[in-house]
């Protein structure tokens, strides 16, 4: 009787545990997708800035009215029209002013594509706001599939406890730290005006600015990335071995 007891009893656990890894599961995996989206569209925010096609609206300054003497004294003085007609003739072959060709800049992509520099803001914050906490919450997640593990035995410890060092690294990396320690270190996540100073920058830099201009933008969101594909791969594994402990038990 004692034994038939217990094995119902560790079949209870068992379903509770199992019931609890598919939550954390679904959670873990919803927040994953939100951060992965998050990331792919601050590095296109970051490509459509680095490459011109964001249009910043200028505003023109304002003239200050100047007195009629002075725009007189400014005028350039009235040729007559005999010394005018003399001039040409003396010159008639003289080749006329070279005409400046228009700078082939990156504002005509700019133009094309319509993308004000209000929108990408609006964009880049949106996405910081979604992407912190949804990091956070998916340590966090992480951390208490872990414990999970831990008390109910389930098994696969080695993969949960791997993918929460990765997951908080991951945050560690995501964090804005150029805000408290500038210019010491700096997180993936960056404000809009400092990606705007920072391209507008980077397209007249030389070599070494430019390479630490794409380590910054480019570079990181890559290890970021990587960190965070990772954790999510440890945490698959980790399933996998639960799932094949609780069949045997």
């Amino acid at each position: 009787m004692e034994q038939e007891q217990e094995k119902q009893n560790n079949l209870l656990d068992s379903t509770d545990c199992l019931e609890a890894v598919g939550v954390f599961r679904t959670w873990k995996n919803i927040l994953f997708l939100i951060v992965l989206l998050c990331l792919l569209l601050l590095q296109g925010a970051f490509w459509l800035a680095n490459m011109g096609c964001v249009r910043v609206d200028e505003q023109p300054a304002a003239v200050e009215p100047k007195s009629q003497a002075a725009m007189q004294e400014q005028a350039p003085p009235v040729v007559p029209e005999i010394e005018q007609a003399a001039q040409q003739a003396a010159a008639p072959n003289q080749p006329a002013e070279a005409v400046p060709a228009p700078e082939k800049t990156k504002r005509k992509i700019s133009l094309r594509l319509g993308i004000k520099a209000k929108q990408l803001t609006g964009l880049v914050r949106a996405l910081n706001f979604i992407l912190v906490p949804a990091a956070v919450l998916y340590c966090l997640t992480i951390l208490f599939s872990l414990k999970l593990s831990l008390l109910g035995r389930l098994g696969g410890i080695n993969h949960i406890t791997r993918a929460f060092f990765i997951s908080l690294v991951l945050v560690v990396v995501l964090m804005p730290w150029q805000k408290l320690f500038t210019p010491v270190i700096f997180g993936v996540i960056y404000t809009p005006q400092e990606l705007l100073k920072a391209c507008r920058a980077g397209e007249h830099c030389k070599t070494p600015s430019a390479i630490f201009h794409y380590f910054r933008f480019t570079a990181l969101w890559v290890a970021a990335l990587l960190l965070l594909i990772g954790s999510q791969v440890r945490t698959h594994r980790w399933v996998q071995a639960v799932v094949r402990r609780l069949e045997v038990i």
